[in-house]
């Protein structure tokens, strides 16, 4: 077991004073088998006049900040948290029989309850590019889903240039491949994408990854696919890992959009410019 204190601060500024609408944030840590919050504390500037603590349609942990009239030209938005990550080792499960090899034929029901996590991520339907990939991959391996999950996964890391984009949607996946290049919500994107082409149930997630000894941290993403008999399980293309005890989650959702930190809009009538910055401080206890 491994315990982390993070320290998450982000700041908004804005060119002229603002009122703000409820806002959404999704900065606890998720609790689970696999890790465990043992405290987790938000604190905003200017203070909400109600903060209200939700469980999302995902099972991610949420609250929601609800503000007065009074006009700011900032938000701050402080989480500590404190967690404990049990997965030491991320190998240590059984698939399923009927799971070994691809195409998975799921149970009716389970394949029913998979729907929101096979949908492409261009208007639903698959990327061609990351169709092909997946076809290569499938043939390489010769179906065995283990082996592709870990083909892809270096596939990614060894072929694709990592960039640092703090802000911004992910790219299509397609795009990703064909530039060899995107952040790590790009390649958790690409990874979901080829892995749905072939039958795989995906899902984004949003966290921390604390195993770099660096001063300078970001937000990560990576990707979780649902493996019969093992239940969700994390790949990081990124870093080419399997995920275990180095990796924090605080959200996981079908699509990157549903796991943003912050979601909320301002009441300000016309543009408005907006600054962001953001601390993130991770300290292994």
């Amino acid at each position: 077991m491994s315990v982390y204190q993070i320290e998450h601060v982000i700041n908004y500024a804005y060119d002229r004073p603002v009122t703000f609408a409820p806002h959404q944030l999704r900065l606890y840590p998720r609790s689970n088998i696999h890790q465990s919050v043992l405290s987790c504390e938000l604190s905003l500037s200017p203070t909400p006049q109600k903060l209200v603590a939700t469980v999302d349609l995902d099972g991610n942990n949420a609250l929601v900040a609800w503000f007065d009239d009074n006009p700011a030209t900032h938000l701050q938005i402080r989480a500590h948290s404190t967690v404990a990550s049990h997965l030491t080792d991320p190998f240590d499960y059984f698939l399923e029989p009927w799971a070994t090899q691809l195409p998975i034929d799921y149970p009716v029901s389970l394949s029913e309850q998979l729907q929101p996590y096979l949908a492409g991520y261009l208007a639903r339907s698959l990327d061609p590019i990351a169709a092909a990939l997946a076809g290569e991959i499938w043939h390489t391996v010769n179906g065995n889903l283990l082996d592709f999950l870990t083909k892809l996964n270096q596939q990614i890391y060894h072929n694709c240039n990592y960039t640092l984009r703090d802000t911004g949607a992910a790219l299509p996946p397609g795009i990703v491949w064909q530039n060899r290049a995107g952040s790590c919500r790009d390649f958790a994107v690409l990874f979901i994408e080829v892995c749905r082409a072939v039958g795989l149930a995906g899902r984004f997630v949003s966290g921390y990854e604390v195993g770099a000894d660096t001063d300078e941290r970001h937000l990560h993403a990576w990707a979780e696919i649902y493996l019969p008999g093992a239940g969700w399980r994390g790949y990081d293309p990124t870093h080419g890992l399997v995920v275990a005890q180095h990796h924090i989650a605080i959200t996981a959702a079908p699509f990157p959009a549903q796991t943003t930190p912050v979601a909320g809009k301002l009441r300000t009538l016309g543009a408005i410019s907006t600054t962001m910055s953001y601390q993130l401080t991770i300290q292994k206890t």
